[in-house]
């Protein structure tokens, strides 16, 4: 396990999953009857955030545990479209207001932002095709025939 083999995609990443998780126990809405979170007004959408919250972080994990970039390389691109739906669903809870909400609070800006970072993260990780940290192997020539 090494920390240099983390790119910005992955650490972008999983900081968006890190937004989404504690968002999730943050105040997001005042309503005439007290304060709503996540768990009380989103409904079933909040296991997609939770499910692409998931992802960013086996990204980040999977990048630091395995030996080549197969299984990394996998999981950025599963994790592009749920920052995606992420994205959409916290867009979509950010815009409309459940139970006669009178303001908002700091969650589901956290959440969108977390959303968004994903999304980006995950972009920049199947983007970036720098070259290793290690130098390539060059074997030695054949002799000819």
């Amino acid at each position: 396990m090494s920390l240099r083999r983390l790119r910005f995609g992955e650490l972008l990443a999983a900081a968006g999953a890190v937004c989404v998780i504690v968002a999730m126990f943050l105040r997001w809405y005042e309503t005439p009857t007290g304060a709503r979170d996540a768990w009380d007004t989103f409904g079933p959408a909040v296991v997609l955030l939770l499910i692409s919250a998931v992802a960013a972080l086996a990204l980040l994990l999977s990048t630091l545990a395995e030996r080549s970039t197969a299984l990394p390389i996998a999981l950025a691109v599963w994790c592009f479209p749920l920052g995606l739906i992420a994205l959409v669903c916290a867009l979509v809870r950010l815009l409309e207001r459940p139970d006669h909400a009178t303001s908002l609070c700091v969650g589901p800006w956290l959440a969108l932002a977390g959303a968004a970072a994903i999304f980006a993260g995950a972009w920049q990780a199947l983007h970036d095709e720098r070259s290793s940290l290690y130098r390539p192997a060059t074997p030695a020539a054949r002799p000819r025939p």
